[in-house]
């Protein structure tokens, strides 16, 4: 083996995403958005018919921010998805990911009213945050910057890595 093929650093972050890991992602994120827009245009209807005055408006306020996010979300996903068959390039998803702005990131929840709405709205909503965090990772991890990652997400894969290292050798 060379000292350049010792030496060279592996990008691990794309090749984490273009594993089966985005494939589990993806089906969850496309799952949950199939499974919000039925409470929405269902259940979470007839839920929402009960609320007080205050908590209806908090309703309709946080429905809209929870689907804006999570069609932002399966934008990303859409187009990472392109990427990984072979669709489009990764420069190219790159310039239509920067399009894709994520304006109704997770904030901190709560405040007044917040704890009247229906449990399944506030269920969906913290499966969006977490949705959300789990892309954020994989975009950071495809862009290869690890250092970016959250401290405990990127302690652990160095630490398989080094694992990885000494199990072969290098």
């Amino acid at each position: 083996m060379s000292d350049v093929n010792k030496t060279a650093a592996i990008a691990i972050g794309p090749r984490i995403v273009a594993s089966g890991g985005f494939d589990l992602l993806y089906r969850e994120g496309m799952s949950l958005i199939e499974d919000v827009a039925s409470y929405l245009d269902g259940e979470g209807r007839a839920d929402s018919r009960i609320l007080s005055r205050e908590a209806s408006f908090l309703y309709a306020t946080e429905s809209m921010r929870l689907t804006t996010r999570l069609m932002q979300l399966a934008s990303w996903l859409l187009l990472q998805r392109a990427v990984n068959e072979g669709e489009i390039t990764k420069e190219n998803a790159r310039s239509e990911k920067e399009k894709v702005k994520f304006s109704a990131t997770p904030s901190e929840r709560g405040g007044p009213g917040y704890d009247q709405l229906p449990q399944a709205l506030r269920d969906y909503i913290d499966k969006g945050d977490r949705l959300f965090d789990r892309v954020m990772q994989f975009d950071t991890l495809e862009r290869g910057k690890m250092a970016e990652l959250d401290p405990g997400i990127a302690n652990g894969i160095a630490d398989q890595l080094a694992r990885l290292k000494a199990a072969f050798g290098r």
